[in-house]
């Protein structure tokens, strides 16, 4: 317990000073190409008879997810054991590297301010292709305003996604639990979708997904509301509890809206609403008011609020563990 505290906050310490840098090799990119060269082998299998093939596809992509989740534990449980078999120190080291890379705090803060940047600058072509970089949606139309709702929308979604269920995990699993996460998280962000290619091959990578989020999403809601009444004036605490009760559910996943709702209300926003997707617009309802405009200054509220956040739940985790210990 004693490695692993360190462990879990070295790593924690990591991913604010480093972030993501693009030179070095990540296996949740590794974990990507797996999924890639995993969906292309069991497709091949998926019968060509229209009334067997949805049936097919759902049994390819459940056994997917078993193949890549078993590929993930094996390969991160063996490096890590492997590591504290040669000496604590050696398992500690290579825990806190392993937890810096589950982690994506300080790379959704480049990548969000990489727009921010741009709309300061006036650059609205530039802002649009940052925004692409880290959006789902169809971005080539966006005015200023909706391209920093999108920017604002990931950092508040991913607050949960990819900082404090990540967190969560590896506080109650270490890296094993944490990377088995993060290959769930990328499963759904690769083949999570709903349209003709994903539908029933995705599906099972999906429920997983939001069953994994489900109580994650809510805790990261709750500790965003405490950060919004700790983060200062530009922030109203009970305008994100107003919101968060009101509109935590509008959203097709069970999840999203959670902290999104948060986020809104906290910084007197409305976001959300219809997007297009492939060229397809796909209805949305408002999540918050529109108690003001929403401004490119709000993507940088949105990271600081992120910030606080995961640093209450850095500090709730460690208390736990501590008290476990003693």
């Amino acid at each position: 317990m004693k490695y692993h505290m360190i462990a879990f906050f070295m790593g924690f310490l990591l991913d604010q000073l480093l972030g993501d840098p693009y030179f070095l090799p990540h296996p949740i990119r590794l974990i990507g190409k797996l999924i890639s060269g995993t969906e292309k082998r069991l497709r091949r299998k998926i019968a060509i008879n229209e009334t067997d093939k949805s049936r097919s596809e759902l049994r390819q992509g459940a056994a997917m997810v078993l193949i890549v989740l078993a590929s993930v534990v094996m390969a991160s449980g063996f490096l890590l054991f492997a590591a504290y078999r040669i000496h604590p120190y050696v398992g500690m080291a290579i825990e806190s590297l392993m937890t810096y890379q589950i982690l994506a705090m300080k790379c959704l803060r480049v990548e969000s301010m990489k727009v921010y940047h741009c709309l300061r600058k006036g650059s609205l072509e530039k802002a649009r292709t940052a925004v692409s970089m880290i959006v789902g949606r169809d971005t080539e139309h966006l005015d200023e305003e909706d391209v920093a709702k999108a920017a604002i929308e990931t950092v508040a979604e991913n607050t949960s996604d990819g900082v404090i269920a990540p967190m969560l995990y590896l506080a109650i699993g270490g890296p094993i639990l944490g990377f088995l996460y993060k290959a769930i998280n990328t499963m759904d962000s690769m083949i999570g979708y709903k349209n003709e290619k994903y539908l029933y091959f995705g599906r099972a990578a999906a429920k997983l997904d939001d069953f994994v989020n489900y109580l994650p999403a809510r805790i990261s809601a709750l500790l965003m509301i405490a950060a919004s009444y700790l983060s200062g004036s530009d922030f109203s605490g009970k305008g994100a509890w107003k919101i968060y009760r009101r509109d935590r559910r509008k959203h097709a996943s069970p999840n999203s809206a959670q902290t999104e709702s948060v986020c809104a209300g906290a910084l007197s926003i409305r976001l959300a609403g219809d997007a297009s997707y492939f060229g397809k617009t796909v209805k949305k309802p408002y999540i918050g008011d529109a108690l003001r405009k929403v401004e490119y200054e709000d993507i940088k509220r949105a990271n600081h609020l992120m910030y606080v956040t995961a640093w209450l739940c850095e500090v709730l985790c460690l208390s736990v563990m501590l008290l476990l210990f003693i």
